[in-house]
């Protein structure tokens, strides 16, 4: 049977590819650290788990509206009221499967045959996949380490073409951890305003800044901007609702209403009892998100350190997220290596220390470690790195 032509091009997940070696080995009876996946380590706070029982015991298990429950979209309205002081109609907000769903849905709805949307890199692996299966092309931009993986106002304008329809800006960044500052924001709104390019923020990790650092959404500085940006975020990391799967878009509400309608032809509606999971994560404490927050500091202050402290390792320090994304090409070559994606493998075989290539993410001479497991973990994989490092250097 043939393929369709818009799957046959499709890179696999890099992330989930090694998550599940990662998992094959550990089944296999080998003791396997695993710093590949992107969820949180710890358990969905208590009252969301009380709040999704109340909603099967009380029968809240049928259909929803496609675009959501409106008391979901109240409390996200409310939400970004509180936060960032941004007011939305519920008609410019739509529910969906994940963010990674309200994404595809997203680039489904905007893009025609050969619509060009920009990419920094590094990038989450998505991007570039979702916008080739809406037949758009991916358009990438260095974000270079000398610029803390960030992307300037110069280099986003030299790319604008007539066929430039959007550009993708994720702060805090998965895989680099890197914040755009209110600063930098401005200028490339600037620039986006000027060639009428759409914005598509993802927000996912707002949650998780440290070091005194300060999230800001683009579409927060003016409400041309806000006009111009549509706003991805979710519960899966700030609250550790990973596998509840609840995203959700915010924005031009022609947009939305074009996403809604997709939706309804395709997952018909988010998962009823997740949806009321998430009311509860809104409107409930935020004191879990915070400890969630604190201890993910901790955890980075300490790999930052013992990872630069490694022969052939590079690491800037991140502002948010929970991934650390050092240059390790020259680690790679002290052992004998040519390319990361080989250094990494040969770590996963001799070590189980699984990580992440960034070739996956469109740096191919960087790697990708999550700290989102246990610090005795984290300091055990740390030292297995070294292990590797000390045996193989010539």
């Amino acid at each position: 049977m043939k393929l369709a032509k818009r799957v046959s091009a499709l890179t696999p997940s890099s992330t989930l590819a090694i998550t599940a070696k990662a998992k094959e080995l550990k089944a296999a009876g080998h003791d396997v650290i695993g710093l590949g996946a992107g969820e949180p380590d710890f358990n969905t706070p208590q009252h969301i788990l009380e709040a999704s029982v109340k909603a099967m015991n009380e029968g809240q298990t049928k259909y929803t509206p496609a675009g959501g429950l409106m008391p979901l979209k109240d409390a996200i309205i409310e939400k970004f009221n509180r936060d960032q002081s941004l007011t939305y109609k519920p008609s410019e907000v739509i529910v969906c499967s994940g963010a990674k769903h309200a994404l595809y849905t997203l680039f489904q709805v905007i893009l025609d045959e050969g619509d060009e949307v920009i990419i920094p890199t590094p990038y989450w692996v998505s991007y570039p996949e979702q916008v080739k299966l809406a037949e758009g092309t991916p358009v990438y931009v260095e974000g270079s380490e000398n610029n803390e993986f960030k992307i300037t106002p110069a280099q986003l304008e030299s790319v604008i073409t007539n066929k430039t329809k959007a550009v993708i800006l994720n702060s805090p960044s998965n895989p680099t951890g890197m914040i755009y500052t209110r600063e930098e924001l401005e200028a490339i709104g600037e620039v986006c305003l000027k060639h009428n390019v759409l914005i598509v923020s993802d927000e996912i990790y707002e949650k998780l800044v440290y070091d005194g650092a300060e999230h800001v959404s683009i579409a927060e500085l003016s409400p041309a901007l806000k006009e111009q940006t549509i706003i991805i975020n979710g519960v899966s990391k700030s609250h550790s609702m990973t596998g509840w799967r609840i995203g959700y878009a915010a924005g031009n509400e022609t947009i939305i209403k074009a996403m809604t309608n997709l939706a309804s032809h395709s997952t018909s509606n988010p998962t009823s009892i997740a949806q009321y999971a998430t009311i509860a994560a809104y409107n409930g404490t935020q004191e879990p998100v915070e400890m969630m927050r604190k201890a993910f500091e901790e955890r980075l202050n300490v790999m930052h350190k013992q990872l630069n402290d490694i022969p052939g390792f590079s690491c800037l320090k991140p502002q948010g997220a929970f991934y650390l994304f050092p240059n390790a090409i020259e680690a790679a070559r002290l052992t004998g290596f040519e390319t990361v994606d080989a250094w990494v493998e040969a770590i996963l075989e001799e070590e189980k220390v699984a990580l992440v290539p960034g070739s996956g993410f469109g740096s191919p001479e960087n790697v990708r470690l999550s700290y989102a497991t246990s610090l005795e973990l984290l300091e055990k994989a740390v030292a297995r790195i070294a292990s590797f490092m000390a045996r193989h250097m010539k």
